[in-house]
């Protein structure tokens, strides 16, 4: 078996509510993780917001090279 070290990218679509779009811009980059919510309730109760879906729509690797190698 060979190690790779693979570059992946994801892209989701997250569904939030928020005072303006500038915030659920923010808050959608701030509180994602991979595809779950990383916000607590505090966070939710402090900036008024909830993330309601985080549905992904793109996860492809554009590249994998043998570890160690460059």
């Amino acid at each position: 078996m060979k190690t790779f070290e693979v570059v992946l990218t994801k892209s989701y679509v997250v569904r939030i509510t928020a005072e303006d779009e500038m915030k659920a811009r923010e808050y959608a980059e701030l509180f994602t993780s991979d595809i779950h919510d990383v916000s607590s309730v505090d966070d939710r109760e402090k900036f008024g917001f909830e993330i309601e879906d985080i549905d992904c729509k793109v996860n492809e690797a554009f590249d994998a090279q043998i570890s160690g190698v460059l």
